[in-house]
């Protein structure tokens, strides 16, 4: 799958890509696994407490608009692109979210540009 279609996502990476940008750390977090790892700036989260905490900073430092580019389907899961403008340093970045599933969960995200 090579799509510009939010609605193809799969449903977990759907319902973690809005809970982010709502800020709903609870609802973000209910969509990993319990002992997943989040790559953010060269930085590893493992396991849910990790993964509160950066949900917690990451999203809230900065404000910033993020508008869904398209995703790629992978063997374990998807890649969506995501361009974000706002405060952060530089004002603009196009990000890539690597999101490995477990069934229905996410075991594993990295997040690079």
């Amino acid at each position: 799958m090579t799509t510009a279609e939010w609605d193809a996502l799969p449903g977990t990476v759907k319902t973690f890509m809005a809970a982010l940008d709502a800020q709903e750390f609870d609802r973000a977090l209910a969509t990993f696994t319990s002992d997943a790892v989040v790559t953010d700036d060269g930085r590893d989260y493992a396991g849910t407490d990790k993964i509160r905490t950066w949900l917690a900073t990451a999203v809230t430092e900065y404000t910033y608009t993020a508008t869904f580019t398209g995703a790629s389907a992978t063997d374990g899961g998807v890649d969506v692109g995501q361009h974000l403008e706002g405060d952060f340093p530089g004002g603009v970045v196009d990000l890539n979210y690597r999101f490995t599933l477990d069934g229905a969960a996410i075991r594993r995200l990295v997040i690079e540009p």
